[in-house]
């Protein structure tokens, strides 16, 4: 699609495009990049080595992932205007909770609450309303709507490390609860002409695979659903990891951790390219035959994370990750729904929602036990390298089996 196109097309459809993309904003409050530049003044106000940090981190978020299989399926009950609202207040409550706890014991709870309504419910909610509301425009929806996301890990990670130099961290966790507050009326003017839910009109459901409307008892039983589950666990996992102990990367490899996060733009430059392309390949060519391929960028990038002599290399490697992460917001998202179709999206994509959140709390916590057994961070690198080269082997199988889908019918 040409520029002008995908002008017209957000021109058009501007108000449901920006509901996504402030929803995928305002998860960044919830998201691992975000929660991780204070990972220093956490340790510190509560007495946590890495390990105690990251198994703190692998309880909250482990115990959200749980949730959302439950919690999940409300996307296919309430409109987004209902949920998304609710979701983001709550959120709002999360940030003052981590502004205002006084002790390490409640940590886990306010990481749960973080993760659950941030980058479990309010991702959900956007991705499922994106898939939900477009069908031929699908895959440029959720690369419009993933915007918001590449904003927040563009610009915050920078902002919020020079302004931590200057005001007390707890008072910026302040500013994100009152931000979430505020963003609750504009998510209201959005959606004031909202789209019908298509759980209301199931007559313009679309199917998935052999013209079949899946649920989520028939995705968790078949092989499909859990050959693509390393990939949705490995990315989350071990970007998250990365992203979790990058003040420890920064200390390892002997860089300020300003400089470091310096750099996190260009992968979101990126990401941002990356994006726009799979996009508009998905709605071209279909996500299906794409993805294999997605991965393959992280498995270079992590190779030259645990490599790189210079900040240079590290550089590479985040730019790397933004070319990948494309095919993480667009091509998983689309292929749920061409596979499983839209009736149930909402219950089969909490399951999905929650491997995620489930890869997110356990890499953080086993890197961070990892740290503590002397196993360098560094070294763990080329081990998550080569999990991703075998996760993209295993999309290979729901390739074939769309084949077989496509032959079939």
């Amino acid at each position: 699609m040409s520029d002008s196109g995908y002008l017209t097309f957000i021109k058009h459809n501007a108000p449901f495009l920006a509901t996504g993309a402030l929803l995928s904003f305002l998860s960044s409050f919830g998201q691992t990049f975000f929660i991780s530049i204070f990972g220093g003044e956490i340790r510190e106000s509560y007495g946590l080595t890495n390990g105690e940090w990251g198994v703190i981190y692998m309880i909250g978020t482990g115990a959200s992932a749980a949730v959302m299989v439950f919690a999940g399926g409300l996307a296919d009950r309430f409109r987004v205007r209902q949920l998304g609202i609710t979701v983001v207040l709550l959120l709002g409550l999360s940030c003052l909770l981590m502004a205002f706890n006084p002790i390490a014991a409640a940590l886990p709870f306010v990481v749960f609450v973080l993760r659950f309504f941030g980058q479990g419910m309010t991702t959900h909610v956007a991705t499922v309303a994106m898939a939900r509301w477009f069908v031929a425009t699908r895959g440029r929806a959720l690369a419009v709507a993933a915007m918001g996301f590449m904003l927040g890990e563009a610009t915050l990670p920078l902002f919020m490390v020079w302004l931590k130099s200057h005001i007390d961290w707890h008072l910026i966790w302040v500013g994100c609860a009152l931000f979430c507050v505020a963003m609750a009326p504009v998510l209201y003017g959005f959606l004031r002409l909202e789209r019908t839910p298509q759980s209301v009109a199931d007559e313009d459901q679309s199917t998935g695979l052999f013209g079949k409307h899946w649920t989520r008892a028939d995705a968790l039983r078949h092989p499909l659903f859990w050959a693509m589950a390393p990939a949705v666990m490995s990315f989350s996992g071990f970007g998250t990891a990365f992203w979790f102990h990058q003040v420890h990367f920064a200390e390892v490899k002997g860089w300020s951790h300003l400089a470091l996060v310096a750099v996190f733009p260009l992968g979101t430059i990126t990401l941002f390219a990356s994006t726009i392309l799979f996009g508009w390949l998905v709605d071209r060519l279909g996500a299906v035959r794409l993805l294999p391929f997605y991965l393959i960028p992280y498995v270079a990038a992590f190779i030259l994370h645990w490599y790189a002599p210079s900040l240079g290399w590290t550089a590479v490697a985040i730019i790397l990750m933004g070319a990948a992460g494309g095919g993480q917001a667009t091509l998983l998202n689309a292929c749920w729904a061409e596979f499983f179709g839209t009736l149930h999206l909402g219950s089969i994509k909490a399951a999905t929602t929650a491997l995620m959140v489930l890869g997110s709390a356990l890499g953080p916590g086993v890197s961070g036990w990892l740290i503590d057994q002397g196993i360098g961070f560094e070294v763990q690198m080329l081990g998550y390298a080569a999990t991703f080269a075998i996760a993209a082997l295993l999309l290979l199988y729901p390739v074939a089996l769309a084949r077989r889908s496509a032959a079939a019918a």
